[in-house]
């Protein structure tokens, strides 16, 4: 990303209350870039959100309050972290799981394309590979074996669908274990 000297790079990051999404929302910040975030506070902490973040507590199934948010921050670039990560209890709650891991990210997806975003960069997880053998490699196929993982592996294959037939040029990484401090445990 680069900042124009005519206007600043927007740039919305969901998840913002929570670890990863308040650190690049802080980092973004200290770059000049101008930053939102959108959270529902059901995993991250108000405070979490650094200085400078315009925030909105909303909650990312509601595709009513998404548009509303894309309207008034028209994002350049969508950083996507925002998720329920409950590998081991998705088999439980598979409605709450996809509401919350695939709906919502379908809704984020479908304004990226509406408003022409220029990228979006979604958090995924090591849950796509399923049981297998370390070390992981990029190359491995997918072969998730609960909804957690098929509900994030689900919106890597939307990505690559929404590419190939709007455009919408995104980038997937798939952490595993993430610690540190803002952390809600």
């Amino acid at each position: 990303l680069t900042i124009s000297s005519m206007e600043k790079t927007k740039v919305l990051v969901t998840g913002v209350a929570g670890l990863i999404g308040s650190h690049m929302a802080e980092y973004l910040v200290s770059k000049g870039y101008e930053v939102s975030g959108i959270d529902n506070l059901s995993g991250g902490c108000q405070e979490n959100i650094p200085q400078g973040v315009t925030f909105y507590c909303n909650d990312l199934s509601n595709k009513k309050e998404v548009k509303r948010v894309f309207k008034l921050v028209k994002p350049d670039y969508v950083y996507h972290f925002a998720a329920y990560a409950a590998e081991g209890l998705s088999p439980f709650i598979r409605n709450f799981n996809y509401s919350n891991n695939l709906i919502s990210s379908v809704n984020i997806i479908n304004e990226c394309i509406k408003n022409e975003v220029k990228k979006i960069i979604f958090t995924s997880s090591m849950a796509v590979y399923g049981e297998g053998k370390p070390p992981f490699k990029e190359t491995d196929i997918p072969h998730p074996i609960d909804p957690y993982g098929i509900s994030k592996y689900a919106v890597e294959l939307d990505l690559e669908c929404a590419k190939s037939q709007f455009g919408l040029d995104y980038t997937i990484v798939r952490p595993h274990n993430v610690i540190g401090i803002r952390q809600n445990i």
